[in-house]
Formats: C-alpha cells, sequence, structure tokens
C-alpha cells in the first residue's frame, strides 16, 4: 500500500454519531485508509445539551451513556483492525463540533471524514450547524459523505471514476486541483475542469477553456478536459456532477462564508445535496481572491 506523493494521508479521523448517517463515511473512510496505508481515528462526541429536555440528568446516566458509545466504536474499531488498518477510538463529551477539531488536531489528521443526512432539495441549512463548522474550521481537508452515497461495490466507489473539480482562476483553485490530481492518479480516474461563469464573463462572452483555463499539471498520467457552464453555480456543479457520474466532487471551501453566494456558501449547497462524496480543501489563508498564475495548460478544452 502506497502512500501517493503529494496527498499523505497518514491519518484519517472519521466523526461518526453511531447510526446510519456515518455508515457511508465509514466505508469511504475504510477504502481510503486502505488504499493510502492510513490510520483511521475513530471519534464520537456525546453532546449533553442535546438531553436538555431531561430535567437534571444524573452523572450516572451520561456515564452509562459514554460506557455504551465507547463499546460501540470500539466493536468498530475492532473491524478496521480485522481489516489491517490500524485504528483507535476516541469518545468524549461536550460541544461536538469544538472537540472533534480537537481530535483532528491531537492527532494531526490530513483527512477528517463525517456523514451528512440525506436530504435532497433541502438546502443547506438541513446540512446542520456541526458539519459546517467542521468544513470551515478543520486546518485539513474534509470529506462530506451522504447518508446514501455507497455505491453497491464500495471497493470500487473511486476506481476509474470521474473527479469533478470547480474552480475559478485563483490561487485556492491551484490547490484544490492538486489533491484532485493525486487522487485521480491514486485511483486510475480522470478530471472534469468545471469554470462556472460570472455576469461578466458571460455579458464578455468570455470562454476560459478556449482562451486556456490553465493550471499547473502535477500527475501527467492523469487525463483532463475542461468544461465551461452558466447558471446558478451549486445547481450547474449538482447537474454536472449527475451528468457525468462522478465519483467526487472536490471544491474549494472559503473559510468565511460569501453572503452573494447565499447564506452558507456555495460549497455547502453543494455539499447539502450531493450524493457523491465531496472533498472540501480549505483554501489557503488570503488567497480566495488572489489571481492565479498562467502556468502550463492542462488539458484539451
Amino acid at each position: 500500500m502506497n502512500k501517493p506523493a503529494g496527498l499523505q494521508l497518514q491519518t484519517i479521523v472519521v466523526a461518526t454519531d453511531l447510526t446510519q448517517t456515518s455508515v457511508a463515511a465509514l466505508d469511504y473512510a475504510r477504502l481510503l485508509a486502505f488504499k493510502c496505508g492510513a490510520r483511521v481515528i475513530l471519534a464520537h462526541v456525546i453532546d449533553p445539551l442535546s438531553y436538555a429536555n431531561l430535567a437534571d440528568v444524573p452523572p450516572t446516566v451520561m456515564d452509562q451513556l459514554g460506557g455504551e458509545a465507547q463499546k460501540r466504536i470500539d466493536q468498530l474499531s475492532d473491524e478496521l483492525l480485522s481489516a489491517g488498518i490500524p485504528s483507535h477510538s476516541v469518545v468524549r463529551q461536550g460541544l461536538v463540533a469544538d472537540l472533534l477539531l480537537q481530535v483532528a488536531a491531537q492527532y494531526h489528521a490530513d483527512l477528517l471524514v463525517l456523514g451528512t443526512e440525506r436530504a435532497e432539495g433541502a438546502g443547506p441549512v438541513a446540512l446542520g450547524s456541526v458539519a459546517e463548522q467542521l468544513v470551515r474550521r478543520a486546518a485539513c481537508p474534509v470529506l462530506a459523505v451522504a447518508a446514501d452515497a455507497v455505491q453497491p461495490d464500495v471497493e470500487h466507489a473511486f476506481i476509474g471514476g470521474h473527479i469533478l473539480v470547480p474552480v475559478q482562476r485563483t490561487t485556492a483553485s491551484i490547490s484544490v486541483l492538486s489533491t484532485a490530481q493525486v487522487l485521480a492518479a491514486q485511483f486510475a480516474g480522470d478530471i472534469i475542469l468545471l469554470h462556472v461563469r460570472s455576469e461578466e464573463e458571460i455579458a464578455a462572452q468570455v470562454n476560459p477553456c478556449a482562451q486556456g483555463l490553465s493550471f499547473p499539471m502535477t500527475e501527467p498520467r492523469v487525463s483532463i478536459r475542461c468544461l465551461v457552464r452558466d447558471g446558478d453555480p451549486a445547481a450547474v456543479i449538482a447537474n454536472t456532477a449527475k451528468q457525468y457520474r462522478a465519483s467526487m466532487i472536490v471544491l474549494t471551501v472559503n473559510r468565511e462564508s460569501r453572503r452573494g453566494h447565499g447564506l452558507h456558501g456555495t460549497a455547502f449547497e453543494v455539499i447539502a445535496n450531493s450524493r457523491v462524496p465531496v472533498l472540501c480543501v480549505p483554501a489557503p489563508r488570503g488567497a480566495e481572491v488572489e489571481s492565479s498564475p498562467q502556468p502550463e495548460v492542462v488539458g484539451a478544452c
């Protein structure tokens, strides 16, 4: 199991609520861990505030809940160990997002994986504040997996598939494309670059593909094509992923919400409605609005 250069997945933290919502996330984490030789840290957080409707919950009740959770998560960890994947489990009590981020930092996570409820058409509000906090605040990339995302044969979920990468002319897009190229090379897939034109570009009849939408080529073995579409960014991304049967969407997430793209931002609309895993790569600090250089062309348009 060789680790792909440029994407050193040594530790994967899986945020699990021990329900069906997390099953698909764990399946994909297991696949990535096996392919990359990574260890998996299973993390579960019990939030006492979720029991606020119970008057004065005795500490013994919380202890019992913690013990039951530890037993269940240990079973999942044992299953990973049986499959040859190093694993460890963590159960904590407190604010869910804060403690999951602490676990990710403590174990120097290279990837945080979380499950999301199936909420097709429900919009980003259904994603939940915990998921949004993890995606925005995590220092490492976050893989959001819908509860119904697992394909019949999860072992081949990524093999030979299309990785959809929405891009703009920014340094953040260079970073996200580099990650996508490594994943595509690891799973023998290809990349579809998607540029959703702004109103200004539409008015000026700009075609970034025809004019050379260019980014660094880090994996010569990976085939890359370029698409230009018009419309609402989140809807265009979702429709393109469905049209090409993408196996994964890889996109950049800004640290702060862009109100011009909705309260939660385009990325969160995509995550909330996607039926395929969405890998969210944090934008480098200050890189969101910087124009990228124009190096070599990555593929035919």
